[in-house]
Parts: structure tokens; C-alpha cells; sequence
């Protein structure tokens, strides 16, 4: 048996991020869908086009590996996509459906951001510049669509939370339900 190195870890990886992009292209149509925001919608249907573009670029660094571009199944990212379904099969509405999603789609990119990282660090350990600097643009990517679901989150979790009749006057301050139920 062949002894693995640092180069056959790093070729797994990229097949595991080049099936978890796959696995994105078909779930980020629906999470634009599920969206009641038209900025998170955009914000989706704009993330599809980049995610699109991240699957080009591992395709690009396959070729310059001399692999082909193949994904084997990204089991952690199906485990997230397959979570964040379950969020939009719920019966929320509005602003709670979209503060749900922000939740589920920002595990998305936690994941990414960490298997992005990490691909990147061996890129630049091996000499490999050109694939480092591949994924480093996507990484880059990925840590701006966090940024911008946290600045979303901002304004959809408390219209979510006013909204949803989460909240009671009593006394000038404001309570939850658990803490109105709490207190009788």
C-alpha cells in the first residue's frame, strides 16, 4: 500500500470541498426561495453565482494536479444542507424563516471557511502557489458571505423577534414568553 502524504490528503480534501460546492449549487436555489427578505434572496441567488465559480476553480486546480475533478461525497456538508431543509420544511413565517436560514446558511459557510483554511495552509506548505492563491480567493469569499449573513442577521433577528410576538412590555422592560410563563 501506497504511503499517504500531506499531497494525498490534500487531493481528498479538494474532492471533499468540490463535493460539498456541488451539494451547495443545488440547495442555495432553494434556500432562495424559502427567503422572505428579497436582500437575503439576492444575497443567495449572488452566493450561487460565487459558488458556481468556487467549483471552476478546484475544477482548475484538478487539472493543474493532473487529478481528475471528482468529488467523493462531502458527508459533513450533507449533513448541514440536510439540516437547513429541515429549518425550511418548518412552518415559520417572515422574518422568523429568514433568521432561521441566516442560521442554517452561516453553518454553511463556518464549514467552508474551516475546509477552506485548511486546504489553503497546505497549498502554501507544498509550494503549490497557484492553487494557494485559488483558494485563498475563495476562502477570502466565504469569510465575506459570513460578514454579510451576520450584518443581515442584524436586522432580520429582531423584526423576527418583535415580529414573532416574542416580546412583552411589562413594567417598562421588555420579557420572552419563558420568562412571562416563568414568573406566574
Amino acid at each position: 500500500m501506497a504511503e499517504k502524504t500531506l499531497k494525498s490528503v490534500f487531493v481528498d480534501e479538494l474532492r471533499d470541498l468540490y463535493s460539498a460546492e456541488q451539494q451547495l449549487i443545488k440547495a442555495l436555489p432553494k434556500m432562495a426561495k424559502a427567503a422572505t427578505s428579497e436582500q437575503l434572496r439576492n444575497g443567495f441567488e449572488e452566493h450561487l453565482k460565487e459558488t458556481k465559480e468556487h467549483a471552476m476553480r478546484l475544477e482548475k486546480i484538478f487539472a493543474g494536479l493532473g487529478e481528475p475533478a471528482k468529488g467523493r461525497k462531502c458527508k459533513g456538508m450533507e449533513g448541514i444542507v440536510d439540516e437547513g431543509a429541515e429549518v425550511m420544511d418548518e412552518d415559520y413565517e417572515g422574518a422568523v424563516m429568514d433568521a432561521a436560514i441566516i442560521s442554517a446558511a452561516q453553518r454553511i459557510e463556518h464549514y467552508e471557511i474551516a475546509a477552506y483554511g485548511s486546504v489553503h495552509a497546505y497549498a502554501t506548505l507544498m509550494g503549490e502557489s497557484g492553487a494557494g492563491s485559488l483558494l485563498e480567493q475563495t476562502l477570502e469569499e466565504e469569510k465575506e458571505t459570513n460578514q454579510k449573513l451576520t450584518n443581515l442577521s442584524k436586522e432580520i433577528n429582531p423584526e423576527a423577534f418583535q415580529g414573532g410576538g416574542e416580546m412583552e412590555m411589562r413594567g417598562g422592560k421588555p420579557r420572552t414568553r419563558a420568562a412571562k410563563a416563568g414568573s406566574r
